[in-house]
């Protein structure tokens, strides 16, 4: 079986109707067990205190506004390059879901950085990408609703995800290409000594699961919507034209 069969949409809708019950339950799960244990069951550090705990939701929600991205990079370049309309509705679909995490880490990564470094903004260069990274999400949003033929806005909108996948490539490796930031190094690292204690990590990992499937679901439901109002459309337009 070839991967290329669920670029048909309705082999695509037959799959992910099949899948969505299976990973809907496992976000939930993941999310509802992750959270409870790292906000409620873990003890506060040693030197953060209680604010350590926001990164169960910082961490995961930067790893995905990231990876989202990327996602969209790897579709939008199917489209351009293999023209599968469920390839580019995939990517359209997932910019709104990837906007809402860049804005959660944004948000939460001020709360980290009032009492940790002073103030709740810097200029880093890891803070900046990823500012430029949500600005990008939005013009990308945008672009789809500015053009009315599909085609030619899976086209443009393929292209500036081109672009915005330095940004994306910055805010992950700002990090190790500009040392003066004010930003601390992974919190997930095959190094035992940079990587963050047990107590820590293991509801962490949860957490990151718990993000990943909740954005799968996020994902297949509204590609199936997308699927439909393209649908739709075109039956309007037979409509009129007969």
């Amino acid at each position: 079986m070839s991967i290329w069969e669920y670029a048909n949409p309705k082999k695509f809708m037959q799959t992910s109707s099949w899948a969505l019950p299976f990973v809907t339950v496992g976000a939930v799960g993941c999310l509802a067990v992750g959270l409870f244990w790292g906000f409620f069951l873990t003890p506060e550090a040693t030197n953060f205190g209680s604010t350590v705990k926001v990164i169960y939701v910082h961490v995961p929600s930067a790893m995905m506004a990231i990876n989202i991205w990327v996602m969209m990079l790897v579709t939008s370049l199917i489209w351009l390059i293999r023209r599968h309309h469920v390839s580019a509705l995939a990517a359209k679909a997932a910019a709104p879901i990837g906007m809402v995490m860049t804005l959660i880490a944004l948000i939460t990564g001020a709360i980290w950085g009032q009492p940790m470094w002073g103030t709740w903004w810097e200029w880093d260069p890891r803070l900046t990408s990823f500012l430029i990274l949500f600005l990008f999400y939005l013009g990308y949003m945008a672009l789809w609703e500015a053009i009315d033929n599909p085609d030619t806005a899976a086209d443009l909108t393929g292209v500036l995800c081109l672009v915005g996948s330095v940004f994306a490539l910055l805010s992950r490796y700002a990090v190790n290409f500009w040392n003066q930031g004010l930003h601390q190094g992974a919190t997930l690292s095959l190094d035992k000594q940079e990587n963050i204690s047990d107590v820590y990590w293991f509801p962490l990992l949860l957490c990151i699961a718990g993000f990943v499937l909740l954005f799968v679901t996020l994902l297949l439901l509204r590609t199936r919507t997308e699927i439909r109002a393209r649908r739709l459309k075109a039956l309007e337009q037979r409509e009129r034209m007969a």
